[in-house]
């Protein structure tokens, strides 16, 4: 009984309850998503590239 009662409830607050975003609100939200993404991407390979470069200069320094 507690488990009908709860899917029951669970539905009921889903349909009536929820307020569900427009495919528009959607799509700019993932566009925003999609733009955060990609300029942390490239943060993240411009600071990988200079740590590269500067564990090379040490290495050198070593060998």
């Amino acid at each position: 009984m507690k488990l009908t009662n709860y899917f029951n409830e669970s539905y009921n607050e889903l349909i009536h309850k929820v307020s569900w975003p427009t495919w528009s609100e959607l799509r700019n939200s993932a566009i925003v998503v999609m733009v955060a993404s990609f300029i942390i991407a490239l943060l993240i390979f411009f600071i990988d590239s200079g740590f590269r470069g500067l564990m090379k200069l040490v290495y050198s320094l070593f060998n």
